[in-house]
C-alpha cells in the first residue's frame, strides 16, 4: 500500500510540473470620440465619428438634452455613427460609445457638445426617385443642386448618401463637371424586382461658402421589367425591345440638321399626358405648341411625343427641332408600355449627347463614368483594364466630360416640334 501511494505522488508531482503560465488578457481598446467635449455651432449634420484601436465599436447612445433617445446607426466601416435624422437647432447632446476588445474587456468614451441654430442659407435639392414608384431598369439614383457644389465639398456630399439595393447590386456615386447633379449606378443594369432604398441626409450639412444642405430626403423604389428603345437616324425607326426581344417597330422623324437630335445613351426622365413646348426665348424665333404624350430625354429639351402633323416624314425625313417625333396611335402606345428608367438609345445623328444634359450616366463606359467620384472607387468597382488597348496607353475615360447647362437650365431652342 505505501508504494502504490508513493507512485500516486510521484505521478501527481510530475503532473503538476508541466502546467505553463496563462497567457496575459489582451490590452484594453483605446477609444476616442467627436465632436470634442463641450463643442458649441456643431452642424446639425453631425455624425458621432470614432477613432478605436485594439477593439471595436459595440454600442453606441445618443440623448438630448429632454432625455430622448436619438436613432441612428454605426457605418459599416466603424468610423462614425450617423444619425437617423438631422440633430435639432440650439440643443445640448450626449453621446456614450463603447468599444470591446477581443476579451470582451469593455473601453467607454463619452462627449457632450451643442449644434448651431438653424442655418439661413441653404442650398436647394431635388432627388429624383419617389417612394412606392417603379421604375426601368436604366434608372440612376440622381440628386440635383440649384448651385453647383463646389469640388471641396463634393466629398463630404458624397458620404452623406446612401444607397441600399435587394438583392445587393453595389454602385458608384459620379458628378458632373459643374457640381449639379449627382447620380449612382451599378457596372450593369438593375435587375428586374430590385429594390432600392435611398436617403440623402443633407441637412445642415456644411457646403462651404456659409450654405448647407437643405434637407433629409428617403426613397424606397421598385425596378419593374427591362424594355430599351433603339432610334436608328440613318433608318428612321424605332425599336422597342423587352427584355431584349423586339416587340414593336415605330416610325420617326428626328431633328433636321438646323436642330438635330442628339446621339447617346439616355433616360426617360418625364412622362406627359400633355404638356407645353415654349421656346419663345430662341433669338431665330419660337413658337408656343401643345403636344400629347411626351416623355423628356434631356434637360434641353429634347422628348419622343406625338406629332401627327408629321406623319407624312416619319420614317423617311427629319423635319423636327430635336425631339423624335411619332403618330399619336404610337405615342399613346409608348406612354402604356415605358417607365421612367427605361433606356433610350439614339444613334447615326449629328451631334452626340453632352454630359449631364439629363441622366447620361449611361453614355459613358464604366472607367468613364467612376472618374465622377469624389470618393476612391470600392473595392471590386474599380474600371478594369482593356485588354485591347496598346501598351502605354491612358486608361478608357480619361477625357475630361464637357460641362452641360445642368437640370436648371431653361429649355433649349429645339425643345419640341
Amino acid at each position: 500500500m505505501t508504494a502504490v501511494a508513493t507512485t500516486g505522488s510521484l505521478l501527481l508531482t510530475s503532473c503538476t510540473s508541466e502546467r505553463r503560465p496563462r497567457p496575459a488578457p489582451p490590452p484594453a481598446a483605446t477609444l476616442s470620440v467627436a465632436p470634442a467635449a463641450d463643442a458649441k455651432d456643431v452642424p446639425l449634420s453631425a455624425e458621432i465619428a470614432t477613432t478605436v484601436t485594439g477593439g471595436r465599436i459595440t454600442a453606441v447612445q445618443v440623448t438630448d438634452d429632454r432625455g430622448g433617445r436619438v436613432d441612428g446607426e454605426l457605418r459599416a466601416d466603424g468610423t462614425s455613427w450617423v444619425p437617423a435624422g438631422p440633430l435639432k437647432p440650439k440643443r445640448t447632446y450626449q453621446a456614450e460609445v463603447v468599444a470591446t476588445n477581443d476579451a470582451g474587456q469593455n473601453t467607454t468614451a463619452s462627449t457632450r457638445f451643442t449644434t448651431m441654430d438653424k442655418p439661413t442659407r441653404r442650398t436647394a435639392s431635388t432627388l429624383y426617385l419617389e417612394s412606392d414608384r417603379t421604375y426601368g431598369v436604366a434608372m440612376p439614383v440622381t440628386l440635383s443642386f440649384e448651385e453647383g457644389i463646389a469640388e471641396s465639398a463634393r466629398a463630404d456630399v458624397q458620404r452623406r448618401l446612401f444607397v441600399t439595393t435587394d438583392p445587393p447590386q453595389p454602385g458608384v456615386w459620379a458628378w458632373t463637371e459643374n457640381g449639379r447633379q449627382v447620380s449612382y449606378r451599378a457596372p450593369d443594369f438593375w435587375r428586374s424586382g430590385t429594390t432600392i432604398t435611398v436617403r440623402a441626409a443633407l441637412d445642415g450639412l456644411p457646403l462651404g461658402g456659409n450654405r448647407y444642405g437643405d434637407a433629409d430626403r428617403t426613397a424606397t423604389a421598385r425596378i419593374g421589367g427591362k424594355l430599351t428603345l433603339d432610334i436608328d437616324n440613318r433608318t428612321k425607326q424605332m425599336s422597342v425591345f423587352r427584355d431584349d426581344r423586339l416587340i414593336r417597330k415605330i416610325p420617326v422623324s428626328l431633328g433636321k440638321p438646323s436642330t438635330p437630335t442628339s446621339s447617346g445613351k439616355m433616360v426617360i426622365m418625364e412622362k406627359h399626358d400633355s404638356t407645353v413646348f415654349d421656346t419663345r426665348d430662341d433669338p431665330d424665333g419660337g413658337y408656343v405648341v401643345t403636344v400629347s404624350d411626351a416623355q423628356r430625354l434631356t434637360w434641353g429639351g429634347e422628348f419622343i411625343h406625338a406629332a401627327p402633323w408629321s406623319v407624312g416624314d416619319q420614317g423617311s425625313r427629319n423635319v423636327s427641332h430635336g425631339c423624335t417625333n411619332v403618330s399619336s396611335d404610337n405615342a399613346a402606345w409608348l406612354m402604356e408600355t415605358t417607365q421612367v428608367g427605361d433606356l433610350v438609345t439614339i444613334s447615326g445623328t449629328e451631334v452626340q449627347l453632352d454630359p449631364g444634359n439629363g441622366w447620361t450616366v449611361w453614355d459613358q463606359s464604366w472607367a468613364e463614368y467612376v472618374k465622377g467620384s469624389a470618393l476612391p472607387v470600392p473595392a471590386g468597382l474599380e474600371p478594369k483594364p482593356d485588354p485591347s488597348a496598346p501598351a502605354g496607353a491612358a486608361p478608357a475615360g480619361t477625357g475630361a466630360p464637357t460641362p452641360s447647362a445642368g437640370p436648371d437650365s431653361a429649355p433649349s431652342a429645339n425643345e419640341g416640334g
